[in-house]
């Protein structure tokens, strides 16, 4: 009994100082080592008064305008932290060396534009997101060789490339999502590393070609995203690899055909997991491949009946559903 009480003392005193020790500006969550700083006023990190046992950290809509090693020395036993929605345009080197801990970083909606070499070293991050940003680069350096990340978003930035060194430090890596930049080519090697790939988002890029062998190493992939990019042709065996993929989505890009057998490996795909919508397909004797594999699977497309026809101009609109043998000029 006298043990019992003794412990049940030390968690209300615990209790006690982790609510004393709140920073102004912010709510502290004791049960949850917990701190939340919520409030337009706040323009320096509130490192003063946080907690040294916090374990999750979230300041938000703030005027903050950078954040350094020295500040996060306040608060060593961190493992989440999330920035999102402030006004970050610098982060010191080795930003993390005092956090030995941390496994989430968020970073989405500041003014980032460059970051100093080792900003992601010395903690065993799974999860980093830079998304809604200001970067125009990326670069290796910012990660330790053979890092921990297994979701990693760079959305919403200004990225013209992704450099395959960069890329192949994270080869846990299972999400990768590079969508609303302004990306126009992916090298053939960028992906060998990330054999455990599950989930790629490459929508809404400047994308007119992809090299045959980029997926050939992402066997694990279930999610594909390439919509909204300016792809006029597939390599025929792209997406041979993909076994396991359930969605792939090919819409608003200028396919005019496809060629035969890509879709053939692709015996993973969910119902309605594949969006072939707003191309501007040919309807000729080149569209035979897909004509036939749409009437064998229909039940794979996403708004079958949207699929339409952008030429010759006897077919124009009509869809490729209703179209027959004789519409393409083929034979049975």
């Amino acid at each position: 009994m006298k043990a019992c009480a003794t412990a049940v003392f030390f968690l209300l005193g615990y209790v006690s100082h982790f609510s004393l020790a709140c920073p102004p500006l912010c709510k502290c969550y004791p049960r949850r080592a917990e701190v939340v700083c919520n409030n337009i006023p706040l323009t320096a990190f509130p490192s003063e008064g946080l907690p040294r046992n916090t374990s999750t950290l979230t300041i938000q809509f703030t005027n903050i305008t950078s954040i350094t090693e020295q500040d996060l020395q306040a608060t060593p036993h961190l493992k989440e932290l999330h920035l999102f929605s402030n006004r970050l345009r610098n982060l010191s080197s080795h930003l993390l060396r005092a956090v030995p801990h941390l496994v989430t970083l968020d970073l989405t909606g500041n003014k980032l534009t460059h970051l100093p070499a080792d900003v992601f070293s010395h903690a065993p991050l799974t999860s980093l997101v830079l998304k809604n940003n200001l970067m125009e680069v990326v670069d290796a350096r910012w990660l330790p060789d053979n890092c921990n990340l297994t979701w990693l978003d760079l959305s919403g930035n200004r990225l013209t490339k992704i450099p395959a060194d960069f890329l192949q430090k994270m080869p846990h890596l299972e999400n990768l999502d590079l969508s609303n930049n302004l990306l126009e080519k992916i090298s053939a090697n960028s992906l060998d590393q990330l054999t455990k790939l599950d989930r790629l988002n490459l929508r809404n890029n400047k994308l007119d070609a992809l090299d045959a062998s980029l997926l050939g190493s992402t066997r694990n992939l279930t999610y594909l995203f390439l919509s909204r990019n300016q792809l006029s042709h597939l390599p025929e065996n792209i997406f041979q690899e993909l076994t396991q993929l359930q969605h792939l989505s090919l819409d608003d890009n200028k396919l005019s055909s496809i060629p035969t057998g890509l879709l053939d490996h692709l015996t993973s795909l969910d119902d309605e997991g594949l969006d072939l919508t707003a191309n501007p397909w040919i309807c000729d004797g080149k569209m035979e491949y897909l004509f036939r594999w749409l009437q064998k699977y229909q039940k794979k497309l996403f708004l079958p009946e949207t699929i339409t026809c952008s030429g010759p101009q006897s077919l124009k609109t009509r869809a490729v559903m209703t179209l027959t043998e004789s519409d393409l000029n083929i034979q049975s």
